[in-house]
């Protein structure tokens, strides 16, 4: 049913790859997402994920500042002591995060700078992308016009990049740091997932903001269109919700490969929330962002 519609929305929803570094030495590969809504290099995503640039620049310059100090630590009896003693001041654990890299996938053939605005109240980002000279998403969202066709039993789709599947990325010892690479696999797969409309979510003043839907957002749909079966966008994903159902278990006897067991299941179902099409339109309109409604 929804074919055409996740073809029309691939064309311009993107993924933005992160590696993060622990200080114990684990990488791990991260995903997001985020979507254009006109040809000169405007999309909207989270705030959350937006937050991650500034949170990297913040990271590496903490981490670059603690290695100069390192480096200037004298290798005799009290080194590990004094190296222990670095470690409070910058607070660092074998689990802390250290260094966070961004990569925006597929959007331009260079990027210069990036500015981006965020929403005093929802999950909810601009980014302005500038100094390229051509951009490689081929099209962009058309809103819903008309808010008041989005009504309960709706049946909507979203995509996204929720499970990191690249590899392009290495650990370099000798310059204790982390990078991206030209080898190995460069992409994550999208992923759909779709749903019914289920409730909605009013802000403080009791206006609608947000769609819930009754499958959840998967991590790295984040900033990923909501969308119906014509690729017309409704939403944006940005969370989801766990709602106990109370059917509790416990201690419950089960046979399980031929032998008998006690286990325990606390159920919840997972709901996915997502920022509603108006103030999306709303939050682009007051910064005089140009965007398309369906016909």
């Amino acid at each position: 049913m929804f074919e055409k519609a996740i073809e029309k929305t691939l064309e311009f929803t993107r993924p933005l790859h992160t590696i993060a570094r622990t200080y114990g030495g684990l990488v791990i590969p991260g995903t997001a997402t985020l979507f254009f809504v006109n040809g000169n290099g405007v999309a909207v995503t989270c705030k959350h994920v937006v937050n991650l640039i500034p949170s990297a620049d913040n990271l590496n310059q903490a981490y670059a500042k603690f290695k100069e100090e390192k480096n200037k630590l004298v290798n005799d009896a009290k080194f590990k002591r004094n190296l222990n003693g670095l470690e409070l001041k910058y607070k660092y654990n074998h689990e802390t995060t250290v260094q966070l890299k961004i990569k925006f996938m597929n959007c331009f053939d260079k990027i210069e700078q990036i500015v981006y605005h965020v929403h005093p109240t929802l999950d909810l980002a601009i980014v302005e992308f500038k100094g390229f000279t051509k951009t490689m998403y081929t099209s962009h969202a058309a809103f819903i016009r008309d808010s008041k066709n989005i009504k309960q039993g709706k049946y909507l789709c979203r995509t996204g990049f929720p499970f990191p599947e690249f590899n392009n990325f290495k650990h370099d010892p000798l310059k204790d740091d982390i990078e991206w690479t030209d080898g190995g696999v460069t992409a994550s797969p999208s992923f759909p997932i779709d749903g019914i409309v289920t409730r909605f979510v009013g802000d403080t003043s009791g206006k609608i903001s947000g769609i819930e839907m009754s499958t959840p957002g998967l991590r790295g749909q984040s900033g990923g269109p909501l969308f119906d079966v014509n690729g017309t966008v409704y939403g944006m994903q940005f969370a989801t919700n766990h709602l106990h159902l109370g059917f509790d278990n416990k201690d419950t006897e089960i046979i399980n490969d031929g032998k008998k067991s006690k286990v325990s299941n606390y159920p919840f179902l997972h709901v996915g929330r997502c920022i509603h099409v108006d103030p999306i339109k709303e939050f682009l309109s007051e910064h005089k962002i140009a965007f398309r409604e369906a016909d």
